[in-house]
Formats: C-alpha cells, structure tokens, sequence
C-alpha cells in the first residue's frame, strides 16, 4: 500500500484508509468479532488509516477501534470526530463546537479509544452558533497538550475553512465525494489546495450503491438508515441505477468490480485525495483494496466522465442538508 500526504504539516497516511462508522450503526447486522478481524485485516493489507467518531453508535465504535488497535497502536494514523452530540441511549442532541464541549469530548474519546494521542481530530459538522475561530482555537490548544496531532474539519464550507485555517494549521477536510457526489469540486476542494489541506472523501462508493449491489430499495434492511435518504427513493433510485449500470458495464469491460473502478476513479483525481471506504467485512475489504492497483488511462475517465459526469445522480445527499456546508 503506498501513501499520501495529507495537507503540508507532515501527515502521511496510507492512500487508501477504513471507515469504521458501519461496524456499529446505521447499516443493519452487527458482528463484533467479523469487525475487528476487518481491522487487523486491515493492517495487515497496510490500510492503516482508520475513521471514526465520537457519536457512532453512539460511543461504541470508538471503544471497537480502540480494542482492534489496542497492541497495534503505532502502526495505526487514528482519526476521530466531535461535534454531533448524542446521549448514551442514541438520541440526538443537536451541534456543538463550544470549547468547552470541544475539551470535553476530546478526553472523552481519548479514553474511549483507550489511546494518549489522536493523530487527526476533526470538528464533524460546524455549529453555526460558535465563531469558528473558537472552536478551531480550543482544538489548537488540544494540539498544545499532546493531545491531538493535527486538525481537520468535515463538511465545512470554503468561507470557514479559511477563517479555521487562519487560526491553526487545518491539515485535512472531510467531504463526501464519489462519481456520484461531485458538488467539492466546484469550490472546496479549489480551496483546499490554495491552502495547503488534504482531502478525505467518504462514502466514495455512494453508499454502497455504486458496489452494484444494491438493485432494488427491498435489498436494504428495515432498519437501514439508506432506506430514508433521498437518493435511495423511488425515481430517484431508478435514475441513479441507471448510472450504477453503466459504471458496472465499464468495470465489466476492465476486468474489474464496480466498487473497485469508483475508488480508482476518485484515486486519480488527485493524489491529495484519500477515499476512505468503509466496510465491516474482510471480503469487502480486500476488493476495496484492489482499487489502489488499477490505473486508469484518460480515455478511461473520459468515458467514465462521460456516464456520470457531475451532477447526474438524482436526490440530496441527506434527508436534511442543513447540516452541510456551513
């Protein structure tokens, strides 16, 4: 596996990373050990970029992580979030980027994942009561103690993440981006290279839609979080498979999987980006890996342009985008 830097102050990380968010909600089944058998997989294969967040599960998954990584720990670039807020049994509690709040969940998720250090700390979504400035100044005094080695902000529009980078160093920005949510490149991701940032792009395979996988709303479970969002309903699910298809056409003609020509695809849009995919099963993982060794010529990703050229999938990302590009 080779790597990728990650903005300008020093982050090296494995180019492609895991996102742990599954292993613990949102999507249906849960399985604990198949979970961290995918996460020392994972190291083994030199994935050793992993995603997670305070409010997943909620809790849980950090504490997963933290257990998976436990006698692995410096092999191991640890990325953690703070700011959706929830309670213990799940609820939703709104945003938070007050410092205080910003010290508190830092402990809080140092202790969770069992750890001295967190080698990227994002703010997960921005609170739009807080001045940026005080959010990002609190995290830079976290990067003071020891306690946080860089910054990163997610979902975080092109005004904020200057005002943010004009206080403390931001190393990576976290956006969703795939062949089907290509709204970065109009200005965030402009912006994050005039200022040095790296790029993480999760749900690079849309979910799990562009695996092919997924042909009809029935293949999802009741409780399947996808099953509300825009994207997975009615028209808008019969439209965005037939961009599903053609990539699984053009994958079929490579010799290769869906999955593994969308994180190809996003690969080579710049070697600034890191897709992190994520999975809680080790066959998944191991073809999401297979990605890093497919190169794609132009005329490739001119004809992929071509299919799904930005724009073409049908619906919001999420039920409510209020949260997103503030």
């Amino acid at each position: 596996m080779k790597t990728r830097k990650l903005g300008t102050q020093g982050l090296i990380v494995s180019e492609l990373g895991l996102g742990c968010m599954g292993m613990s909600e949102f999507y249906s089944g849960r399985d604990e050990q198949e979970a961290i058998a995918t996460l020392h997989h994972a190291l083994d294969l030199g994935v050793t970029f992993l995603d997670t967040a305070d409010m997943y599960g909620p809790f849980t998954n950090e504490r997963l992580v933290g257990q998976a990584i436990r006698d692995r720990r410096d092999q191991v670039i640890l990325a953690t979030k703070f700011g959706n807020v929830r309670s213990e049994d799940g609820g939703w509690l709104g945003i938070s980027g007050k410092p205080d709040y910003v010290r508190q969940a830092c402990d809080a998720s140092l202790q969770r994942l069992g750890v001295d250090v967190i080698d990227l700390y994002y703010q997960h979504r921005v609170d739009p009561t807080v001045p940026i400035e005080d959010t990002v100044g609190a995290m830079a005094e976290l990067v003071q103690q020891g306690k946080v080695r860089y910054l990163g902000l997610s979902e975080a529009a092109p005004a904020t993440i200057r005002r943010a980078h004009a206080v403390h160093p931001i190393t990576a920005l976290q956006t969703e981006y795939s062949l089907w949510s290509r709204d970065p490149e109009d200005e965030v991701l402009p912006t994050v290279r005039e200022l040095g940032i790296g790029f993480v792009a999760y749900s690079p395979l849309g979910r799990g839609f562009l695996s092919g996988a997924i042909t009809k709303p029935e293949d999802l479970a009741e409780d399947d979080y996808r099953r509300k969002a825009p994207r997975f309903q009615g028209e808008n699910f019969a439209k965005n498979l037939e961009l599903v298809e053609q990539v699984k056409a053009i994958a079929a003609e490579k010799n290769t999987t869906p999955s593994q020509l969308a994180l190809a695809w996003l690969l080579a849009q710049g070697d600034d980006i890191v897709p992190i995919p994520g999975t809680k099963r080790r066959t998944y993982l191991e073809e999401n890996v297979g990605a890093v060794e497919i190169t794609l010529a132009p005329e490739d990703l001119a004809r992929i342009e071509r299919v799904a050229p930005k724009g073409s999938a049908l619906g919001d990302r999420y039920a409510d985008m209020s949260t997103v590009n503030r």
